[in-house]
């Protein structure tokens, strides 16, 4: 099975685990993942609140670059924020004729065009539970996770039921079990951990720490008080949130969690077999390899290079779409240009 594959900014840098592990997963299941050419970042979740159309144009981009591979029409993100942006500028201008005459004729700068509708976005998740199935991905584990207690953490994005409807709505929008049971089909024992689909928080912690420490404070918490051994999650900003701020989360509670965060895909790629050090496990902050040494799984040694595969990209040409200069408006002024 062949997809256009965007891969987001997040997993060229801190998330560069979750990139290596979801190749090597693709590969073993017979999925072709194709770089789209050119992408450009998504914007994440700040630009769209300083420049509406600015950053649906930036958006849409992407969109165009994937509807130039004629071999397929399914776009696949493992991150997130990645997804759901996606997903939503499709879908706007999709219902607003006005929005999508004016986005393209800002890609029009960079010789593009993008006619909604053309791409279906679809999360990592939802292509190996929907399209590749649990029996196929069963019949590719060789070292089952016996043993390995997991909480299974979606974040808060994948969820959302406006921009995750039909036809590619795959997951309860309140209670989603689609990761819950695949990580059960890699013989993990997933425990119940009823916060799987609340907030970590974002950029919380850089606009009131005291609130996004106690964000991640109830999550961590909870999957300890679960007796997990490890969070489990398929978002870059949920991943770095939980590891990369639990040091600081425990200096203001005074507590001493030390719970491990891995994308899905690393302990997909831990039960097919696959080194753990090709799949970025020993880069986390909080360090999973005790955990992962208690069910047998050799891991490696502190310090010892992961031999992550960064992506390549080549280098722009002069045929990238230049940024459009936007007029000076206010923010409702802005709304009005969307409409």
């Amino acid at each position: 099975m062949k997809y256009s594959y965007f891969p987001g900014c997040s997993l060229e840098r801190n998330a560069a685990a979750y990139h290596v592990s979801s190749l090597a997963c693709a590969g073993a299941l017979g999925m072709e993942l194709v770089e789209i050419e050119d992408w450009n970042c998504c914007g994440a979740t700040e630009y769209i609140s300083l420049d509406l159309l600015a950053s649906y144009a930036l958006i849409a981009r992407n969109l165009a670059q994937a509807a130039k591979n004629t071999d397929t029409q399914k776009l696949v993100a493992p991150c997130s924020a990645c997804y759901l942006n996606l997903r939503k500028t499709d879908k706007y201008m999709s219902e607003s004729p006005k929005l999508a005459k004016s986005v393209n004729t800002a890609l029009a700068a960079g010789g593009l065009s993008y006619k909604p509708g053309s791409i279906q976005v679809r999360h990592l998740l939802d292509v190996l539970v929907n399209d590749i199935g649990h029996e196929a991905i069963a019949a590719k584990v060789t070292k089952p996770l016996k043993g390995l207690r997991v909480a299974p953490y979606y974040g808060c994005m994948i969820v959302r039921p406006e921009f995750n409807g039909a036809p590619a709505s795959f997951d309860d929008a309140e209670f989603p079990t689609t990761l819950d049971e695949l990580l059960e089909t890699l013989g993990a024992e997933v425990v119940d951990f009823p916060m799987k689909a609340q907030c970590c928080g974002g950029h919380m912690t850089q606009i009131s720490e005291s609130t996004g420490f106690e964000m991640i404070h109830r999550l961590v918490k909870g999957a300890a008080d679960r007796q997990a051994d490890m969070i489990v999650t398929l978002c870059p900003m949920c991943q770095l949130n939980l590891d990369a701020f639990q040091g600081g989360m425990n200096a203001h509670f005074k507590t001493s969690f030390s719970m491990p965060v891995l994308y899905f895909t690393q302990l997909m790629g831990l039960a097919f077999g696959v080194e753990a050090k090709k799949l970025g496990i020993g880069d986390e902050l909080v360090d999973a390899r005790p955990a992962l040494a208690r069910i047998g799984i050799e891991t490696p040694a502190e310090g010892e290079k992961t031999g992550e595969q960064k992506s390549v990209r080549p280098k722009k040409d002069d045929k990238s779409l230049p940024m459009p200069k936007m007029p000076k408006t206010g923010r409702r002024q802005q709304k009005e240009t969307v409409r």
